[in-house]
């Protein structure tokens, strides 16, 4: 059995179900729309964010399971669709999960509007309920993943990012939306405050994990589905680069951001500098990074009781730094 069909074996009946409260939730007069809507709804990916919402309800409530949970869920699923939508517009991107994008398919405008009316309706399922807690959570990681990407894109310009940034970076761009999947999850159970925040921690750990676990995939030969190499053509300064830049001469360092700021696309000189960190000891270091965040994660659950919903998540905590993909 694949490791995600086992993660997903204690919560199996309720994704199920999900799938179908899923697309209900996306339902609309517009044919078009609907069109569009159906075809995001089949090239659907391992549905982790679901996952972590699910388990987290049950672990933290013993097993109980409400309406609110599977609400949690749709209004996270719908507003990472609607920011993966845009994503792929300021990217201009034309492949989303080996599948062509929206924009590919029905150009940026529609693109634009798909993600607009995705963002609109997670919302409105929120405040229809009157879920204004999970609205909340969700708001701030809204937030959070916008200042992110933008707090990027500025450092990327001016390659001045030290270790410190680096971690808000990716706090705010990926761990934020991990944060409020287990947030909601305690939250839609009626956890107290506490709990909610504690299991919002959870997630965040785990996902600054994953970030760390994708930056180091960059200095990998292993198909994954992106060309070794592509954050330093993008100019993204990860924190295997980052520690080499902090551990060279001042003619090396000099050499460094030469090449990422000038020569990002020469084939011959990204792998020089893939060496390069490598030679530097960049991969230990975000290697051993990235499993205290892990350890940190891996005490939370330590709290909480034995049960499979548990098992679950512990052995979700150790896929994000194991996969391959």
């Amino acid at each position: 059995m694949k490791l995600v069909e086992q993660i997903k074996q204690p919560i199996l009946q309720e994704m199920e179900l999900f799938e179908t409260k899923f697309k209900e939730s996306m339902a609309t007069n517009v044919p078009l729309l609907n069109r569009i809507t159906q075809y995001i709804v089949r090239r659907k990916g391992k549905q982790m964010r679901p996952m972590f919402v699910f388990l987290v309800a049950k672990m933290v409530s013993g097993g109980k399971f409400e309406e609110r949970t599977y609400r949690g869920a749709s209004v996270i699923e719908l507003i990472h669709t609607a920011s993966l939508v845009h994503d792929d517009v300021v990217d201009d991107s034309n492949i989303r999960r080996g599948f062509f994008s929206i924009n590919a398919l029905w150009k940026n405008k529609i693109a634009v509007l798909v993600g607009d009316f995705l963002f609109s309706k997670g919302l409105l399922l929120s405040i229809d309920n009157d879920d204004i807690d999970i609205l909340r959570l969700i708001s701030v990681a809204v937030r959070e993943m916008s200042e992110g990407e933008l707090l990027q894109f500025e450092k990327a310009r001016r390659l001045d990012i030290t270790e410190e940034i680096y971690f808000e970076i990716i706090r705010q761009k990926t761990a934020t939306l991990i944060a409020a999947c287990c947030g909601i999850g305690a939250a839609s159970v009626g956890s107290s405050k506490d709990e909610i925040e504690k299991m919002r921690l959870f997630g965040e750990l785990i996902g600054i994990a994953f970030q760390i676990k994708d930056d180091l995939f960059d200095y990998t030969d292993a198909k994954i589905g992106k060309p070794t190499g592509i954050d330093i053509k993008e100019r993204k300064m990860t924190l295997p680069l980052i520690y080499a830049l902090n551990n060279c001469t001042k003619e090396e360092r000099k050499w460094l951001i030469n090449s990422i700021k000038n020569h990002n696309k020469n084939k011959k000189r990204v792998k020089e500098i893939i060496a390069f960190v490598k030679e530097k000891g960049g991969i230990e270091f975000t290697t051993l990074k990235m499993k205290e965040y892990q350890v940190k994660a891996l005490e939370i659950l330590e709290t909480y009781p034995s049960s499979p919903y548990k098992e679950s998540l512990l052995t979700m905590v150790n896929y994000v730094i194991e996969r391959k993909i």
